[in-house]
């Protein structure tokens, strides 16, 4: 957290009260604007054309309007501390930091202008950069406060911003980004850098590209973001997770929500207690568990290990070795003609049929069996020359197994199911390219129609409100 000395030498501020009175311009020392550290709601409003009351009762606004500027080195650091308001942040400027507060408060006159006369914001330049620090006082006001900070800064400056109840909006910067609200949404453009985000109490959190590692954490909103160089570790306790591309490791987990990956890098490790797992192209290692929700990987290349309690498993080119589980859903297969990587395959479902489809020259041993032979069937293409036989167990039931090499034989696929049906069909290997575009451009819809619907809730919260959404203090 920055440190401002005792003494500071404070950027001037310009400021107004428009209540049909008028504060003067003041010096050099800090400007006093009051609000209460938890004083109610905080859309991302414009500053209004007039802040006079059109009508002279104890509920009209009273309003306040701040601006400085520091002069400062491109390449630097924006530090930001606000106890409560909403931060917007634009790259348009170079040289300086241009900052600009706006205030609305309600109640009776008397305790309105007195919120806002209690509200202290420092500004000046800092060894690494520029230093920006609200401090809130004067908590016994019964009234509703209102703070828009906006920032123009620039654009190969890093970002380190915090709000204690606020939206965050940042455009495009080329340095790195920390940026946490404890009570808001976070919307943030590209990030030249490594990038932490944090909505404590669970707002949503979006980001473009980032170049480098990025975190973002969320109490239960949703997590969107376009393409990430580094790593990315992504937790939400309820909401969903899209994803354009992780390079590096990627841990996604989310406490109900969906997971959407166009593409995964070195590793996936994807956790969700009850949503659906979609993941494009991946290339390394993954890990997909569900609580409740299907999982469907359009094309496997790494080891693959795939768990659900509660739906389906749908794999559209099958490049490697897949363990795959689905305890009340069925799972289908489409195998690769010639895979990336040996190893053999698994797949095991107890209450649906498993459906594999496999290229005629694909070198491949098959191994299946159904523990409820009675009730259920074995299905192979007549191109396949696999042996179908019955076993009776203990207990009266009749083992179903289905054995064979296909092509001199080769990495074994087995197939386990209790209460489905097994199918051994010939890959229309045409139809298969067609399933792996479309699953591809579907899920690139996705992630375009979660960033449009972000920004539009964004430009939603930008307009003024006319009544506080919270109680007053």
């Amino acid at each position: 957290m920055m440190r401002f000395p005792s003494s500071p030498r404070f950027s001037r501020i310009r400021s107004g009260m428009r209540d049909g009175r008028r504060l003067g311009d003041f010096p050099s020392s800090p400007l006093v604007l009051g609000l209460m550290l938890l004083a109610g709601a905080i859309p991302l409003a414009a500053a209004p054309q007039s802040g006079r009351s059109e009508v002279p009762n104890s509920s009209a606004r009273v309003t306040a309007n701040l601006s400085g500027s520091v002069a400062t080195r491109d390449g630097g650091r924006l530090h930001v501390f606000t106890p409560l308001g909403n931060v917007i942040i634009h790259t348009r400027n170079s040289g300086k930091v241009d900052y600009s507060v706006h205030l609305e408060a309600d109640g009776a006159r008397a305790v309105a202008t007195e919120l806002l006369k209690q509200f202290r914001i420092y500004g000046r330049e800092l060894p690494d950069g520029v230093g920006i620090k609200a401090v809130a006082g004067g908590q016994q006001c019964c009234g509703r406060l209102w703070v828009t900070i906006t920032l123009n800064i620039p654009k190969d400056y890093s970002l380190d911003v915090s709000t204690g109840a606020g939206n965050i909006q940042a455009d495009d910067v080329d340095g790195r980004a920390t940026l946490y609200t404890a009570g808001g949404n976070i919307t943030a453009g590209n990030i030249g850098g490594p990038a932490r985000l944090i909505s404590e109490s669970g707002g949503h959190v979006s980001v473009r590209d980032v170049d480098g590692n990025l975190t973002a954490n969320t109490g239960g909103g949703h997590i969107t973001t376009g393409n990430i160089e580094g790593n990315a570790s992504l937790h939400t306790a309820g909401g969903h997770i899209h994803v354009g591309s992780v390079q590096g490791i990627a841990r996604l987990e989310t406490g109900g929500g969906n997971i959407t990956l166009q593409h995964s890098g070195t590793e996936l490790m994807a956790d969700t207690t009850g949503g659906q797992i979609d993941v494009g192209e991946a290339a390394g290692l993954v890990r997909a568990m569900t609580g409740g929700g299907g999982i469907r990987v359009v094309r496997v290349s790494g080891p693959t290990d795939l768990q659900t309690t509660g739906g389906s498993i749908y794999l559209t080119q099958v490049d490697s070795s897949v363990k795959a589980t689905a305890l009340a859903g069925g799972i289908t297969a489409w195998f690769a003609s010639s895979p990336k990587t040996e190893g053999s395959c698994d797949l095991q479902s107890n209450d649906g049929d498993i459906i594999v489809y496999l290229p005629r020259m694909l070198p491949v041993t098959i191994d299946g069996q159904i523990q409820m032979g009675y009730d259920h069937r074995v299905i192979v293409d007549p191109a396949f020359p696999l042996k179908v036989s019955y076993d009776t167990m203990a207990n009266g039931e009749r083992l179903l197994r289905v054995k064979g090499s296909l092509n001199g034989g080769g990495e074994v696929i087995h197939l386990r199911t209790i209460a489905g049906n097994i199918r051994l069909a010939l890959s229309d290997q045409e139809k298969q390219m067609q399933l792996y575009k479309e699953q591809m451009d579907q899920l690139q819809r996705q992630l375009q129609m979660q960033f449009q619907t972000q920004f539009q809730m964004l430009e939603q919260l930008q307009k003024p409100n006319e009544k506080p959404s919270k109680q007053q203090q």
